[in-house]
């Protein structure tokens, strides 16, 4: 017998996870912006991303970013799943 993979559960559980990390950063960049932007330049080996960020962020970009993210982790968890049930 076999495991495989619901579809649905992984994308719902990424996509659940992506929006709660996606939640938080937006707090961070709210609370404390300066020290959210030089945190995640650490990521960008050798890119300077103050350059081309904002620190103000209207609620309504904040929401539509959350819905983008959760389609985009949604899509991603689902074909995840296929791809893994396919080598299973």
């Amino acid at each position: 017998m076999t495991d495989k993979l619901s579809t649905k559960k992984v994308a719902l559980s990424l996509a659940i996870v992506s929006a709660i990390l996606y939640i938080i950063c937006a707090l961070f960049i709210a609370i404390a912006p300066d020290f959210t932007i030089k945190l995640f330049s650490n990521l960008f080996h050798g890119i300077d991303i103050t350059q081309i960020t904002s620190t103000s962020i209207s609620l309504g970009s904040t929401l539509i970013g959350l819905v983008e993210i959760i389609v985009y982790a949604l899509i991603a968890g689902w074909l995840f799943a296929l791809v893994y049930n396919k080598f299973k």
